[in-house]
C-alpha cells in the first residue's frame, strides 16, 4: 500500500517506542495521532486493568472528533491479561465508539504467527512471570506453543524503558538453538525495527515483533478501507 495512512494509536502513557516505529512501517506522509492511556509506575495487573481499560475507552472519543483511518490498540500486556475474549471485547468497543477498524497488538501477534505457519515459537518478552503465563495461554488459544521463553523481567515501566535495541538483539540471538518455527519479540515498548531483518537472517526463519505485526494489519485494514 502506498497511500498515506492516518493512524490512531493508543499506547500506555510511558510508551516511547511504538509511535516512531509505526510511522517507519507506514507509507510516506502517513500521520499518527497518539493517545496515551494513564497508568502508574508499576506494570499492569488484573487488579489495575479495569480502570486502565475504562481510561482507554474514554480517551478514544477523541478519534471521533479527529477521524483516523485505523485505530491501533498497542497496549500489549493489557491484551494478554484480558485474554482472547477480553481483547476482542475492547476491540469491539473501540470500533463501535470510533466507527473505524481496530487492530489490537495482542491479536496481531497471534494472527501474524498463524499466518506465518508457526506452531512452536521462541518468545522474548520484558514481562514478569504472571504476564508471561498469560501470553502462553493467549497463544495456545490459537494453537501456538511456546518452545522457549526468555524475559528481561522488567520490574516497572522505568526499567522497561531502559531496554535497548542492542540488548533485545543480544538476548534474541541467545535463543538461536531453539527448535522452533519462528521467533516473536513481544511488547510495543521494545525497540526492534532495525534488528528484525538481521535476526531473520541469523535464525533462518520468521522473526516478528509486536510493532511490526500491528503495522502489518493496520496497513491491511487501511488498504481494504481504501479499496
Amino acid at each position: 500500500m502506498t497511500r498515506p495512512v492516518k493512524l490512531g494509536l493508543m499506547v500506555p502513557a510511558n510508551n516511547t517506542t511504538m509511535e516512531p516505529e509505526m510511522l517507519r512501517w507506514m507509507p510516506a506522509a502517513s500521520r499518527c495521532q497518539t493517545l496515551r492511556v494513564p497508568r502508574g509506575a508499576g506494570l499492569l495487573t488484573p487488579e489495575s486493568l479495569p480502570a486502565y481499560k475504562q481510561s482507554a475507552i474514554d480517551l478514544a472519543a477523541d478519534f471521533t472528533r479527529n477521524p483516523v483511518d485505523v485505530v491501533a490498540y498497542g497496549c500489549t500486556a493489557a491484551g494478554f491479561i484480558l485474554g482472547p475474549e477480553g481483547d476482542a471485547s475492547i476491540a469491539a468497543d473501540l470500533a463501535a465508539l470510533t466507527g473505524r477498524p481496530v487492530v489490537t497488538t495482542a491479536r496481531a501477534m497471534l494472527d501474524a504467527l498463524c499466518e506465518a505457519g508457526a506452531r512452536r515459537i521462541a518468545l522474548l518478552t520484558p514481562y514478569q512471570d504472571d504476564v508471561n503465563d498469560r501470553i502462553r495461554s493467549f497463544l495456545l488459544s490459537g494453537g501456538i506453543d511456546v518452545a522457549r521463553l526468555e524475559s528481561f523481567h522488567a520490574p516497572d515501566v522505568t526499567a522497561l524503558g531502559r531496554i535497548t535495541e542492542q540488548q533485545v538483539e543480544e538476548r534474541a540471538l541467545s535463543m538461536r538453538d531453539t527448535d522452533c518455527d519462528a521467533l516473536f519479540i513481544a511488547c510495543s515498548q521494545l525497540p526492534t525495527i532495525n534488528i528484525l531483518e538481521p535476526l531473520r537472517k541469523a535464525f533462518g526463519k520468521p522473526v516478528l515483533s509486536s510493532i511490526q505485526a500491528t503495522a502489518h494489519y493496520v496497513l491491511r485494514h487501511a488498504a481494504a478501507a481504501a479499496a
